[in-house]
């Protein structure tokens, strides 16, 4: 059977957790469980976790309170919170801390498991999302739709067809360099005299100053790079 993701199960009840990893682990999923917040942070720190199962009402940090603290540290993670406690106060403020979702105590375990495959492909389409926007300096290109924004999205970089080109193939690639011949290749073979000329139109739209590019770099006997982040 395919293994799905990595759970986390936080609860202090060990009769729950037992019968969650029991059922998770038929469908597919990987699980690891904890009795408390501090056993918690030993898992995170050791282990990738895909998801967290977390119990409200605990002793010690309760969870309200270390999703409060995770999301200092870990934004993305997504996080379903359970609790015997069934107050419309209740829940908006486990959600409010910073958690993606909340189950009411009793349940049935295949509610459990829809929750978490929808916590799971939300987050999966975040992530992907994410992935297609690389960013330097105040600059950030969708490599999806192959546009070029300054200062987040507020103001679009025009682009031509050969530097969108360009720009794909070099963002693909990194922090690695791209050698002169591919990125030939990409613009329809034209001459390796004609992909610098390129290089430097594209470096006009984003270096402060060209000639000393801070972004867009030549490696010598490499080729080009962009130098920049994902996300």
């Amino acid at each position: 059977m395919e293994v799905k993701a990595h759970i986390l199960i936080i609860d202090d009840d060990k009769r729950l957790r037992l019968l969650l990893e029991q059922f998770l682990s038929k469908e597919g999923f990987t699980s690891s469980s904890v009795a408390n917040t501090a056993e918690a942070r030993n898992i995170l720190q050791s282990e990738n976790i895909d998801i967290i199962i977390l119990d409200v009402m605990m002793p010690g940090q309760n969870g309200v309170e270390f999703v409060q603290q995770l999301r200092k540290e870990q934004k993305v993670l997504p996080v379903l919170l359970l609790t015997a406690m069934d107050d419309v106060e209740d829940r908006i403020t486990g959600l409010q801390s910073g958690a993606d979702d909340y189950l009411t105590k009793p349940f049935e375990p295949r509610e459990l498991c829809l929750r978490v495959e929808n916590l799971l492909r939300r987050h999966q389409n975040f992530i992907q999302k994410k992935s297609n926007i690389v960013r330097f300096g105040t600059f950030s290109y969708h490599t999806d739709s192959h546009e070029l924004y300054k200062d987040g999205e507020n103001q679009d970089i025009p682009l031509s067809s050969n530097e969108q080109a360009l720009m794909d193939m070099l963002a693909a690639a990194l922090n690695q360099p791209v050698s002169r011949e591919a990125l030939s290749a990409q613009l329809n073979n034209i001459s390796e005299r004609s992909v610098d000329v390129q290089i430097t139109r594209l470096r006009r739209k984003i270096e402060d100053d060209p000639k000393n590019a801070k972004y867009l770099r030549t490696m010598r006997g490499q080729g080009y790079a962009l130098k920049g982040d994902v996300g």
